[in-house]
């Protein structure tokens, strides 16, 4: 059983000695087990050692407006992280990046020798073509999508999987995603987790102070 501390790291803090690691990112305003859930269920179908979790210092599509202070979204993964293969990272500020394609491209080049994979749900795969540089992330870093309800036909007839159509890797070979030559992405069918940031905004169990 793995050890149930998380990690906030720092990149240079890292090991990468070809290691076989998921990259999630978002704003995490706030985590919540949604987040743990994707994260487990990477490690088991992608057969990761570990997996970064992105807080990012402002999402250029979102509004600062409700968004809580780094350090407490730092702070709020951390806690819901649980387990010593999750690392909570701030590194896109340390790198000073604030796109995703930016970020990655500076993480593979920091980190030559490890085997990454990008981790998203369906409704990311819906509007990353909104994302700058989108097409260069494709051909960056092997991408696993996981199911997520609603959004699953959508992401799967969108502009982004059509585009990228003979890139998909079929979901019984998914494993492979971290030795693969990008562009490759797969879609992984797993039953759907209830817990949203937006709802635990809306039901007022995220407490966002500007002053912290």
């Amino acid at each position: 059983m793995p050890n149930t501390r998380a990690v906030v790291m720092r990149a240079g803090s890292v090991h990468h000695d070809g290691r076989r690691i998921g990259l999630l990112g978002g704003s995490f305003n706030p985590a919540h087990d949604g987040h743990h859930y994707i994260s487990a269920m990477a490690l088991a179908r992608l057969r990761l050692d570990e997996v970064w979790w992105l807080v990012s210092p402002q999402n250029p599509l979102k509004p600062e407006t409700g968004m809580a202070p780094l350090k407490s979204r730092l702070a709020s993964a951390a806690s819901v992280a649980r387990d010593r293969r999750i690392r909570v990272s701030d590194i896109e500020t340390e790198l000073g990046t604030r796109y995703t394609a930016d970020s990655l491209k500076a993480i593979k080049t920091r980190y030559p020798a490890a085997r990454f994979v990008w981790l998203m749900g369906a409704d990311n795969l819906v509007q990353i073509p909104r994302w700058r540089a989108w097409t260069q992330i494709f051909n960056t870093i092997p991408i696993a999508v996981f199911a997520r309800d609603s959004y699953d036909s959508r992401a799967l007839s969108g502009l982004a999987a059509v585009r990228f159509n003979r890139a998909r890797v079929p979901e019984r070979a998914a494993r492979l995603l971290p030795n693969s030559v990008s562009p490759a992405w797969a879609f992984l069918r797993i039953k759907p987790h209830p817990a949203t940031a937006t709802e635990l905004r809306r039901n007022g169990r995220w407490s966002v102070d500007r002053n912290d």
